[in-house]
């Protein structure tokens, strides 16, 4: 029998590459987005298939999928900080209301459900690298609060539920994560500084570039979820690139790679920004036999192409969106 696997924020960076795998998996794929940050484009190729459907729909508002039901991705968030500075509230319906409502479906449905949780949990951490035994130092009244917290709750409800129902979960930590797809003016550090590049501008770094990030390729972040939610394990689980670099150090590799004559500039660094992120991925290695495979040159190689590829249009417009 085909298995069928529901996939909440399809027509986001992350889900649209979900799709896509769990499409080549041989499942049957349903994909659901209010498209608030999402983009159709991301997912118009696979309209054409008979084992892809969209649903149009808000995962706050209650959510039903008809027909069985054995897998659940729930990937439906805003995740870069314009989006959920810009809608807070929004931000944090959906990582509470919604998990409420997957996690509700999951159990009507029998189906395994794996909720995407983030780095973020961490928040600025005093701790490095992060394991998943650390707590995190996280402001929960400070403007990265909306996004931080709602994504702590998700993890607690989600593991309520596998104690009080015996639902199948899993909970990954995703680190940051680049590739084609991204949004272009998302405000996160990799699109931010290419998109510059390609516009002729100066890199603009917050602080003095000292601050480290971890980078991972799209499609080890996709083999890790593969693998997390195909496993037994129902705690979260670090997924990301341990390969840690400085804010400074990647603005210079992308001049490089873009062979762009700007410079890099400073400005302010935002309230609670991460002074550190870099994920102890001992758990993946043991448990799921994971570990990234693409080196950053290569990936960072294809996902320029990626952006080189947009209109001028695309490459100059800025974001504007409606939020309710």
């Amino acid at each position: 029998m085909q298995k069928r696997i529901l996939i909440t924020g399809a027509a986001g960076f992350l889900g649209s590459h979900l799709c896509d795998r769990f499409v080549k998996e041989g499942m049957h794929v349903i994909g659901m987005d209010n498209l608030i940050t999402g983009d159709l484009k991301n997912i118009e190729h696979l309209f054409k298939l008979k084992n892809f459907e969209f649903y149009h729909h808000d995962v706050t508002k209650f959510v039903f999928v008809p027909g069985d039901l054995h897998y659940i991705l729930h990937f439906a968030s805003p995740a870069s900080p314009i989006d959920y500075l810009k809608i807070p509230i929004q931000t944090l319906k959906v990582s509470s209301l919604g998990t409420h409502n997957v996690l509700g479906l999951a159990r009507v449905k029998k189906a395994r459900v794996l909720v995407a949780s983030t780095s973020e949990v961490y928040g600025d951490p005093v701790v490095h690298p992060q394991t998943e035994e650390y707590w995190g130092n996280v402001n929960p009244v400070g403007p990265r609060g909306c996004y931080d917290e709602a994504k702590r709750f998700m993890e607690a409800l989600t593991m309520a539920y596998n104690n009080a129902h015996g639902l199948e979960t899993r909970i990954i930590r995703i680190f940051n994560t680049y590739g084609p797809r991204m949004r272009l003016n998302d405000g996160r550090v990799l699109p931010a500084f290419i998109g510059q590049a390609l516009r002729g501008e100066d890199l603009t770094m917050f602080g003095d570039g000292s601050q480290t990030r971890s980078f991972c390729y799209v499609d080890d972040l996709v083999e890790g979820i593969y693998r997390l939610l195909m496993s037994d394990y129902i705690y979260p689980v670090n997924i990301g690139n341990p390969d840690e670099i400085t804010i400074k150090e990647f603005g210079e590799e992308i001049l490089k790679l873009t062979g762009a004559n700007q410079k890099l500039i400073s400005k302010p660094l935002p309230k609670d920004d991460p002074k550190q992120r870099r994920p102890d991925i001992s758990k993946a290695r043991e448990i799921l036999g994971w570990e990234p495979k693409v080196k950053r040159a290569e990936g960072l190689k294809i996902t320029y192409e990626y952006f080189k590829s947009l209109t001028q249009d695309e490459l100059f417009k800025t974001e504007h969106r409606q939020f309710s």
